[in-house]
């Protein structure tokens, strides 16, 4: 998830552990701690772009990491707050270890991978419930944090309200679960109808929401795409197919960065080649306002051919191009029309 999401998130459930004990410190040290996984950032500096992209949501947000991190910053909080906290150092390995675990889970919830099994494995875990900034998922955790640090609400009232909105928040989590089950079940109806035996699919939220979905399925040489929203009259959804092109990828340099980049697809990638050169996309993260424009280009591509040209390429595309006709287009696709 965006770090706005987790800071909010990881100061109210401080304030449910620990506001108790540590008033106001609480939230401050939850909005941190939970922060803490996405430290990888700083791995980012001495790798290649190709290798920043499985170091971003990898060891750093595997199990084993949690557990030592939990562990050790237990006890040296415990041991250097001894007399000023009063918390145990079992209360501090729950406080600590619940929010990198709400981390490492809200970042498997969404469609980029995330390497719970590191070193152990190198399977991402992506379970494509919610897309990675959702602001009807953080505007309540971000108001609450606002209130619980600038509000002077006694502690009975600071607890309620940090209970109430992760009630709230699980509420939403619930209700993105229910969707994806609807949109599920009608890829399953539209494959039955087509005749299509595809040997994987995924379904994912477009930005910004949780009503209108992308789908994606794997075929023998190439994939079916296209989009449903849980208002749409007709189940049936239309798809699009996209030859995946291997045979592009003879003669192209670095192949290794190629085996990395599809191992991060975790399959779903095609191969096409923009203005002379030869580029891979990932098929994972959406399309620019595809539901709008069936063959619209992808919004993660990386150039295979021009390595210097692929900064910040998994954010580059996300919004290129977005106006008010677009707004609109989405809007009216939200809707079902």
């Amino acid at each position: 998830m965006d770090s706005i999401t987790h800071i909010a998130l990881g100061a109210v459930i401080g304030e449910v552990v620990a506001g108790k004990q540590l008033g106001r410190k609480a939230l401050i040290l939850g909005a941190a701690v939970q922060s803490l996984p996405d430290i990888d950032f700083v791995l980012g500096f001495f790798h290649t772009p190709v290798e920043d992209l499985l170091v971003h949501r990898g060891i750093t947000h595997s199990f084993i990491f949690g557990i030592l991190v939990t562990i050790g910053l237990a006890y040296a909080m415990r041991r250097w707050s001894r007399d000023a906290e009063p918390l145990s150092l079992r209360h501090w390995i729950l406080f600590l270890g619940l929010e990198i675990l709400m981390h490492l889970t809200l970042d498997s919830m969404n469609s980029y991978g995330t390497g719970l099994f590191e070193p152990f494995s190198n399977t991402r875990v992506s379970f494509n419930v919610i897309f990675v900034a959702d602001p009807f998922f953080t505007i309540w955790t971000f108001a609450a944090m606002i209130a619980l640090f600038f509000k002077r609400l006694k502690e009975p009232a600071r607890r309620r309200l940090a209970v109430i909105t992760l009630a709230i928040s699980a509420a939403y989590m619930s209700i993105c679960l229910i969707n994806k089950k609807i949109i599920d079940g009608r890829v399953q109806q539209t494959f039955a109808t087509a005749g299509l035996h595809p040997k994987n699919y995924f379904t994912s939220p477009t930005p910004l929401n949780n009503l209108l979905w992308y789908v994606v399925a794997e075929a023998d040489s190439g994939f079916y795409i296209g989009y449903s929203s849980v208002f749409d009259s007709d189940p049936n959804i239309h798809l699009e197919f996209y030859p995946q092109n291997n045979q592009l990828l003879q003669g192209v340099p670095n192949p290794d960065e190629v085996a990395l980049l599809k191992r991060f697809s975790q399959g779903y990638y095609t191969i096409e080649k923009v203005e002379e050169t030869v580029v891979l996309n990932d098929l994972r993260f959406g399309q620019v306002a595809g539901w709008d424009t069936p063959r619209a280009k992808f919004v993660f591509y990386f150039f295979l051919e021009k390595p210097d040209m692929n900064s910040l390429v998994v954010q580059r595309g996300r919004f290129t191009g977005w106006n008010k006709k677009t707004m609109r287009s989405f809007w009216e696709r939200i809707k079902g029309n």
